[in-house]
């Protein structure tokens, strides 16, 4: 089965569906609260691995064939760094999937607090995609999805 890692894979809902669809999924995220529910959500999936941790410096051990991202570009500042480690992650001809939000609010209301992200769009992040390349875009009502191999 193809080896799919889901980033900032928060409680699972993406994750389970990919799951279901016989995929191995590997789901990352770095809060320990939002992980703890991620597994209760998906105790019932033998095919699902949940690290707890920061994408950027998790020492991950194997390579995929797809790594998606459905909005978390915009909670990183360095792009560059973000993209460079997504393809580090690829296995020659991987798959990167991107969704951006559309939105272009620099802050994300949280209720109580405000929290500070990075707005993204094709044209920003489509220069800084290295070695890969960008082979499918399109639009949903609230995202740009790019789709890139290695």
């Amino acid at each position: 089965p193809e080896l799919v890692l889901d980033l900032a894979c928060g409680t699972g809902i993406l994750t389970a569906i990919l799951a279901e669809r016989g995929y191995d999924m590997t789901g990352i995220d770095l809060s320990p609260k939002t992980i703890a529910r991620a597994r209760e959500n998906l105790a019932g999936f033998s095919n699902i691995h949940l690290i707890c941790g920061d994408f950027l410096t998790h020492p991950f051990d194997t390579r995929f064939d797809t790594v998606y991202s459905s909005l978390t570009l915009m909670h990183f500042e360095d792009k560059s760094a973000f993209l460079r480690k997504a393809a580090s992650l690829l296995r020659p001809g991987g798959r990167l999937v991107l969704s951006l939000d559309k939105n272009q609010s620099e802050t994300l209301d949280m209720g109580t607090r405000r929290l500070r992200i990075y707005p993204d769009t094709p044209e920003r992040i489509i220069p800084l995609l290295g070695d890969l390349h960008l082979t499918d875009r399109f639009e949903t009502e609230f995202a740009h999805i790019l789709i890139c191999k290695k």
